[in-house]
């Protein structure tokens, strides 16, 4: 007999309930923000590695997540939203003590690096349950014509923390020492596990859950749409401060700061576009204003046209992982919904994975006004598959 569903609730008590949930990705993003900045410079300077060690320590938390998607969208299924979440912060709190540790075993810099990683790969993991965790249970909570919204949320909460985390991070080194970012992942993880104690969860939606690779394959060419969009993110936040050096110009942060607010305000004043005008077209629509941004940063003849570019692009890309997002999910039963979501944010991690060397490549061959044009090009392919996609489907 099929599980009665939740009721929907009224449309003013769908936001607080779903930043009530989302809450938790900020703590985890928060978490993965504080380090982000000093890491690198405490690996090669503390304790005296390569530049290279320093890139592949970073990296290695990025791997973890995209390694463990399969496995959190199983455990969200199986187990339950709030269980995945929980687990998530446990492993937090885990990175922070690795992380404390590592900085008192310091005279032994191989074992401390080791301690280190170790910690950046629990951090990882919790990354990937918590993000597929707290989107299924936004889900589940108001209901699945408001997926848009709770994946869009989701969005501002982890991308707000990280801008939160960055200097912040650098202020708590520069005052208490490297030790401090490691108390302050296993506090703040500890205080999300005391709220989330009492905090009722969503039922485990049953029936048949589909194999990960067959969810996987119902996703691709969703997933493959949102990582050919999204490598101009990529692209604009790894080379727009060496893309400003060979101009000549100063200023690359406020390029930065350009598309991150015009990122946050687009999603925060656009999200109804979705449910209103459907998710290939606002995707449709998004691609073309990323594409007219990505092509501006390609032409810019100076500072201010790429300030304009970056907005133009943060505004477009904003939308894209929702849009399409809402239209993947269609493509699976809600019984495999954190599978779903897992396969699904698997391309966005490719599309950053991918956008580093891709480009670095361009900017060695032609220079680094071309990696825009490039990205650009993968925005239109973008547009066409989506295109496709949305004859394909009849909508």
């Amino acid at each position: 007999m099929p599980e009665p569903q939740t009721p929907a609730p009224s449309s003013m008590a769908i936001t607080p309930q779903i930043v009530s949930i989302v809450f938790y990705t900020f703590i985890a993003f928060l978490c993965i923000g504080l380090p982000i900045a000093v890491l690198p410079g405490y690996v090669h300077d503390q304790l005296g590695f390569s530049a290279l060690v320093a890139g592949l320590v970073i990296g290695s938390q990025y791997l973890a997540t995209l390694l463990s998607r399969p496995m959190a969208g199983r455990m969200s299924d199986t187990v339950g939203t709030k269980r995945s979440i929980i687990y998530g912060l446990l492993g937090i709190l885990l990175s922070g003590v690795l992380t404390l540790v590592s900085v008192l075993l310091e005279h032994l810099p191989l074992l401390s690096l080791t301690v280190l990683l170790g910690g950046r790969l629990l951090l990882g993991v919790a990354q990937g349950l918590i993000g597929v965790g707290t989107i299924s249970w936004c889900m589940g909570q108001v209901g699945t014509e408001h997926t848009a919204r709770s994946i869009s949320w989701n969005g501002i909460a982890s991308y707000g923390a990280i801008a939160i985390g960055a200097p912040l991070g650098v202020k708590m080194v520069e005052n208490y020492s490297f030790a401090s970012l490691g108390i302050a992942l296993s506090a703040m993880a500890l205080l999300a596990l005391l709220l989330i104690r009492n905090k009722p969860s969503v039922p485990v939606v049953r029936g048949e859950r589909l194999a990960f690779w067959a969810v996987f394959g119902r996703i691709a060419p969703f997933g493959a749409s949102l990582s050919l969009a999204s490598i101009g993110y990529g692209t604009l936040t790894t080379f727009i401060a060496l893309f400003y050096v060979s101009r000549g110009w100063t200023g690359a942060a406020y390029c930065l700061t350009v598309f991150g607010i015009c990122f946050i305000c687009s999603r925060l004043l656009f999200i109804s576009s979705i449910s209103r005008f459907g998710g290939f077209a606002s995707a449709i629509a998004c691609m073309c204003v990323e594409t007219l941004g990505l092509v501006l940063l390609w032409l810019a003849p100076s500072a201010g046209w790429a300030l304009v570019g970056a907005g133009l692009t943060g505004i477009g890309l904003s939308l894209v992982y929702p849009a399409l997002g809402v239209e993947a999910i269609k493509q699976v039963p809600n019984s495999s919904r954190g599978a779903g979501l897992s396969a699904y944010a698997v391309f966005f991690d490719l599309a950053l994975a991918i956008a580093g060397p891709l480009m670095g490549a361009v900017a060695l061959n032609l220079g680094y006004s071309w990696i825009f044009f490039c990205a650009a090009l993968l925005s239109v392919t973008a547009l066409g598959l989506t295109l496709l996609l949305k004859r394909r489907n009849g909508a």
